[in-house]
Formats: structure tokens, C-alpha cells, sequence
């Protein structure tokens, strides 16, 4: 008879034997099947991304088809795996350099009959080997996807899903899975859809259809209904599409497509239309890149690849200096801007902000400094600190560089900032229309925080500028050297406020009276870009926020004047 001690025992020995099996367990095997055609602009960062992924490499097998290409990308797939296959399992690669394309598709981007069928066959070789080779998973990955979370494999695994794909993300509402569809079986905007893309509301989703990134579990049975193939699928009457295919037969076999939103996985590139050039998804991929960066992370280059890597030669926009305003010790803020300006194609000089920690009463008073007496920050009710000090003299700095060095326009940017998509472009826009409508002007937020709810009024016979209210932050602006001109005349060290308040003052749109009767000469004129072309990479309150103006020491005006009294 068991005793209640040998019970506890014997429940104590199976728990620490199931353990120590569990912890010498290997991960599932996994086939990675990859499409390549014309995607030599990708590959370098859909490899490096790649192999930077936390799974053990010999628990991957690839197969990898390219074909059809008028690009390098046999080239580059070539080199990689000479150099980096041997560390996975195994390697299936057909890489054909003698086809370039089918006899019915008008262009690289048309998807014709003939290269629908191809699709359609090669997804089908794929998941038939992963079964014949009695893999554990299969993960159908797209070329142009950027995986930037190491850890998506492992991710996707534990969720024990079926049928799962990871949240990719586009630069505008484009992902990779669908939260309705038509009766025709196409595509159709649901009010689930924005929710799930903006992960707003986080899990995983059970959706009609998943694409570009689908994990599918090969140990559950149900698992052998799944095709891409429409003929293998019973009264089947959609398209001959792969994914349309595989979500139907999905459906009619009762399987269930989910995509999980619950971290950021990764990134995919937006379907070229029919007949456009190849060129337009290069420049999409310098939009997504920056898009990566605006989320802080990290894009990696296999130092095997580098060389396929092309940046633009840099020029400034057309301005005659574009100036970034970094503090010495953010170094992962300078580092992550330099690359945002390699992607843009722009050549910028950073300057050494001015840092409020090293500031003090006497290099105020040898600055001359005088804090308005009637100032007080609107929501702390309390004087400035030494940090919006250090931030205002930066940018006077800049003011003072454009005059003495003859500078007719600049741009100002700060070190916390994300660009628009196509940012070189809608620059060049705006410089066109300032010019074109013959605009004075002496300043354009390129990036600001509008405080106040009325409309601004568009600037006559303008598409992109409106007439600036009273506005904060100074994350990006061009200016004049007639601006730079006045913004000094101003004198604006005789009686501090913060930058973001001074600007409105001079353009006359600042709501305190008081504030402005120290700058009697208000005639800045401010335009915006509408819509802006800049934004912050962080909010108040979210994760990663740091503000070095909030974090320093409020300023003490009697030791200031105190030190000028004894100099």
C-alpha cells in the first residue's frame, strides 16, 4: 500500500525526471522555405536579419529557389550560402540564372497565369519536402520580410498554433494578413483590421487570411489537409493564387490562420503594382530601413554581404547646411541619426549640444543670461531649467553659425527624431513650392506639437504649408538667414524663455501677452509642413522616453545674478 510520504516521493522524482528530459530536449527541426526573384536590394537585410535569428542553426533546414531575375540576386544568395550554409542542417537550393521571366507577365511586377502556376508549384515542393523529410515545422518566409526580433522562431513555436503567422508591419497600414475577404475571396477591409495592425488590441488573432511569414506545425495531423494547390482542394472556386489557395483550403478543412501581434516581429515591404519599375521598391526599402530605425532597432549587415550594400552619394537637400543637434554622451542617439542620414542620402554636421549638466551660474553669467522675470513653465509653474538652457543656446548656436558663415538656408534637426516615408522627396516638394509661390518666409517646422485647436489656414495657392500657431518642440525646421537674423536681433539672452516658446513669440501666435512684451519686434514669419515630415521617436510616458531637458536642475536666478555681480 502507498504510503502518503511515498506518494510525495515518487511525484518528487517524476517532476525532477521530467525536468531534466525537458531541459535535454533539442528544439523542433524547422525548413525554411524562400522565394527569391529581384529582390537584390533585400537580400543583404533579409539575410543578415536571418541568420541573426536566436535558433539553433542545425535545426535548420533550407530551400531556397530563385529564378527569373534581371537583378544579382543569385549572386548574393550564391555567396551567402558558400559562407554561412555550412552552419545550417541542411541546404536544398535550385538557383536558376538562365530564365527572366514568363512569355504572358508585362513587367517584373505583373502577376500573370503562368507565374501564378509557377508560385503555386514551388510552395507546393516546399511543403511537400518538409513533410517528406519529416520536418517538425515549416516557416514560409518572403524575401522582401525583415524579421527583426531574434526570437520569432522560438516565439512562434511556443505558441503551439497550427497554422501561425508574425505581425509584419509596412510605412503605411500594408501587412501581411487579412481580416476580412470577399466573396470572391479577395481582399477586404474589416474594422478588426486596424485594431490588430496597431496593436492596439495584442494576442494572437484568428484571421481569414496570412502571408509572407506562416509557420505551420507538420506534427499535428491536421496539418496534412493544407495545400496550395486550388485543384487538391474540393469545390474549390477562387483564384489561382498560392496564399488564396492555402487560406480556402485552411477554411474548408477547418483549420484556424492566426496572426500575433503581440510583440514587434518585424517588417515587410509593400507589393509593387503592375508596370511599376523596380526602382520604386528600392526607394519603399530605404522608407521601411528608416521606419526600423524610428523603432530603435537594429538592422544588421553580414559582413559577407556589405559590399551589395549601396548607399546614395549625400548632398543637403538644397539647403546650404543641415545641422544636427546631438549631446556628446547620447552616443546611441548620434549613432542611430547616422544612419537614418546614410539611408536618406544626406550629409549633415552634428553639433555638440550645449549640455544642461555641465551648465552653471557662472557660464551662465559669462553667456550674459537673463531669465525673463515673468516666466514660469505652463504646467510646473516653475523657472527653467538648465537643460531648456542648454537646448536654447544649442540652437542660438546655429543662429549665430548661419550669419557668420553667410548661410542663406539650413536645416536644424534634433537627435530624437523619426522621418516620414519619401522624406527627400516631400522636402524637395516644399523647397519648390517656397520658391514657385515666390513665399517670404523665415522658418518651416519640418516636425512640432501643435498647442492650440483651431485650424491653420493654408498658405494661398499651397498644397503642403500652413500658416504656424503656436507650436512646441523644435525636433526639425528650415530657416532663413533673414529668420536666423531675427531670432537674434530679438536678443532673446537679455530675457530667457524655452526655445519652443520663443519661436511662437517672435511669430506672434504665443498666447501670454506679458511673454511677448519683451520682444516688442514680432515678425518671424512661420510656416508647417502639413503634413509634418518629422515626428519624435518617443512619447512622453512611453517605454525608452528619455527627456535631458526635463532631467536637470532648475536654474537659480539670484546665483546668477549674484555671479555677474561679482565678474
Amino acid at each position: 500500500m502507498w504510503t502518503l510520504r511515498s506518494v510525495i516521493f515518487f511525484i518528487i522524482v517524476l517532476w525532477a525526471g521530467c525536468d531534466v528530459c525537458h531541459c535535454n530536449i533539442k528544439q523542433p527541426t524547422i525548413l525554411v522555405a524562400v522565394l527569391v526573384r529581384n529582390k537584390a536590394h533585400t537580400l543583404p537585410y533579409f539575410l543578415s536579419l536571418f541568420e541573426n535569428l536566436n535558433y539553433p542553426k542545425e535545426r535548420i533546414s533550407l530551400w531556397i529557389r530563385s529564378d527569373n531575375n534581371i537583378d544579382n540576386s543569385i549572386e548574393i544568395l550564391s555567396k551567402w550560402l558558400n559562407k554561412e550554409g555550412k552552419h545550417y542542417h541542411s541546404i536544398n537550393a535550385r538557383l536558376d540564372s538562365e530564365s527572366h521571366g514568363f512569355d504572358d507577365e508585362k513587367g517584373t511586377a505583373d502577376w500573370s497565369n503562368d507565374r501564378f502556376t509557377h508560385v503555386i508549384n514551388l510552395r507546393q515542393e516546399a511543403l511537400d519536402y518538409a513533410r517528406e523529410s519529416w520536418a517538425d515545422y515549416i516557416f514560409m518566409l518572403d524575401a522582401d520580410v525583415l524579421l527583426t526580433n531574434p526570437n520569432t522562431l522560438k516565439i512562434l513555436i511556443d505558441k503551439q498554433k497550427s497554422v501561425v503567422a508574425p505581425l509584419l508591419k509596412s510605412d503605411g497600414l500594408y501587412s501581411n494578413f487579412w481580416a476580412g475577404m470577399t466573396q470572391d475571396y479577395y481582399y477586404l477591409r474589416t474594422e478588426r483590421y486596424k485594431p490588430i495592425v496597431n496593436r492596439i488590441e495584442k494576442g494572437c488573432h484568428d484571421v481569414p487570411m496570412i502571408h509572407s511569414a506562416v509557420m505551420v506545425d507538420l506534427k499535428k495531423v491536421e496539418s496534412d489537409y493544407l495545400t496550395y494547390e486550388p485543384k487538391s482542394i474540393d469545390n474549390y472556386a477562387g483564384p489561382d493564387d498560392d496564399i488564396i489557395a492555402f487560406a480556402l483550403g485552411a477554411n474548408s478543412s477547418g483549420i484556424s490562420l492566426h496572426v500575433c501581434n503581440d510583440e514587434i516581429y518585424g517588417f515587410i515591404m509593400v507589393p509593387l503594382e503592375s508596370g511599376d519599375p523596380l526602382e520604386a521598391d528600392i526607394e519603399q526599402l530605404t522608407n521601411l530601413k528608416l521606419e526600423i530605425l524610428g523603432y530603435q532597432l537594429e538592422i544588421p549587415v553580414s559582413p559577407v554581404l556589405r559590399e551589395f550594400v549601396k548607399y546614395s552619394r549625400k548632398d543637403t537637400l538644397g539647403m546650404d547646411h543641415i545641422f544636427m543637434i546631438n549631446l556628446e554622451r547620447r552616443i546611441e542617439r548620434r549613432l542611430r541619426m547616422e544612419r537614418c542620414f546614410d539611408e536618406l542620402g544626406v550629409e549633415v554636421e552634428t553639433l555638440a549640444a550645449v549640455d544642461g549638466r555641465k551648465l552653471n551660474e557662472t557660464i551662465l553669467a559669462d553667456w550674459g543670461i537673463k531669465m525673463m522675470p515673468q516666466y514660469a513653465d505652463p504646467y510646473h509653474k516653475r523657472p527653467m531649467k538648465m537643460g531648456e538652457i542648454g537646448c536654447f543656446l544649442s540652437h542660438y548656436i546655429i543662429w549665430k553659425r548661419m550669419i557668420d558663415d553667410n548661410y542663406k538656408q539650413v536645416m536644424v534637426l534634433e537627435d530624437d527624431v523619426r522621418f516620414e516615408p519619401y522624406f527627400r522627396n516631400k522636402v524637395n516638394v516644399v523647397m519648390g513650392e517656397l520658391k514657385n509661390l515666390q513665399l517670404e518666409w523665415d522658418l518651416v517646422y519640418l516636425g512640432r506639437k501643435r498647442m492650440q485647436e483651431e485650424d491653420e489656414p493654408y498658405v494661398l495657392s499651397s498644397k503642403y504649408l500652413v500658416h504656424a500657431g503656436y507650436s512646441y518642440w523644435t525636433l526639425g525646421y528650415i530657416l532663413s538667414q533673414t529668420g536666423a537674423q531675427k531670432l537674434l536681433d530679438a536678443k532673446p539672452l537679455n530675457s530667457l524663455v524655452p526655445v519652443d516658446e520663443y519661436l511662437p513669440i517672435l511669430f506672434d501666435k504665443h498666447p501670454r501677452a506679458n511673454w511677448k512684451g519683451y520682444f516688442p519686434v514680432r515678425n518671424l514669419i512661420a510656416f508647417s509642413t502639413a503634413p509634418l515630415l518629422i515626428f519624435p521617436t518617443h512619447y512622453t510616458g512611453e517605454s525608452g522616453y528619455i527627456s535631458d531637458t526635463e532631467n536637470s536642475n532648475i536654474i537659480s536666478e539670484d546665483k546668477i545674478a549674484a555671479r555677474k555681480n561679482e565678474l
